[in-house]
């Protein structure tokens, strides 16, 4: 005994020092696989989180026509145009939803316009076959974002269009309700989805000013017309 209190008293600082660093070591390690656990916990509680936030995402949207109570309603993302509908207290009596894909998402500051029946009557009456206008899509102006989508491929009697003759002569048919940019009028141009008639007005006295557009792309250069707008008319529009 009195031997091995010998060597301790020899030995004290090393056997202090090296007990010391190996609680630091234990320490370390502990920490180390601590913060790994912790980690793996967190990220996919971050990226629930995330996805969480934005199915909660609040949009707006303009809803008109025949509906009972027209105007603009605050919705989810991933909410469907029937829900914007219910939000306006539903259909009117004549409302006509032929035209119209009732289960499309919404997006923030869409447009919905649902038609009446007599409207439908007189849209059918002026092009008996497929109705394809701007947007790509099966509807009778361009501004109703709620339309029904080209690659359906409906008529107006809801029957399905296949024969690839027509096809070519739906898309010539679109072609020739596009916005010619160089040559539209104020009005025609304020038919265009966001562009007001202070825009179309800036369109025009471009064009005097600067000359033809070259580019679909140059109407960003008209002041107020950035890339957001650009992309809800580009498909609209031709020099």
């Amino acid at each position: 005994m009195k031997k091995l209190l010998f060597y301790f008293e020899k030995y004290k600082i090393v056997i202090s020092i090296s007990c010391l660093l190996l609680f630091i070591l234990i320490g370390t390690l502990l920490y180390i696989n601590n913060n790994q656990k912790t980690t793996k916990i967190e990220m996919p509680i971050k990226q629930e989180k995330n996805k969480k936030d934005e199915k909660f995402t609040k949009i707006k949207v303009d809803v008109k026509g025949m509906v009972k109570k027209p105007g603009v309603y605050e919705l989810l993302k991933g909410d469907r145009v029937i829900d914007a509908i219910t939000k306006a207290d539903g259909f009117l009596d004549i409302a006509n939803t032929s035209y119209i894909n009732l289960s499309k998402k919404l997006e923030d500051e869409m447009v919905i316009i649902i038609y009446s029946n007599d409207e439908v009557d007189k849209f059918r009456k002026e092009d008996k076959d497929v109705v394809y206008i701007k947007y790509e899509c099966a509807c009778p102006d361009n501004i109703n974002e709620a339309c029904i989508n080209e690659k359906d491929i409906v008529n107006t009697n809801g029957v399905e269009k296949k024969n690839s003759k027509n096809s070519n002569n739906n898309k010539s048919s679109k072609e020739d309700n596009l916005i010619s940019i160089n040559i539209a009028t104020k009005e025609e141009l304020m038919t265009l989805s966001g562009i007001g008639e202070s825009k179309a007005e800036a369109i025009i006295k471009y064009r005097e000013e600067n000359g033809l557009f070259e580019n679909l792309e140059d109407i960003m250069n008209v002041s107020g017309i950035g890339e957001s707008a650009y992309t809800k008319i580009k498909d609209n529009i031709k020099l």
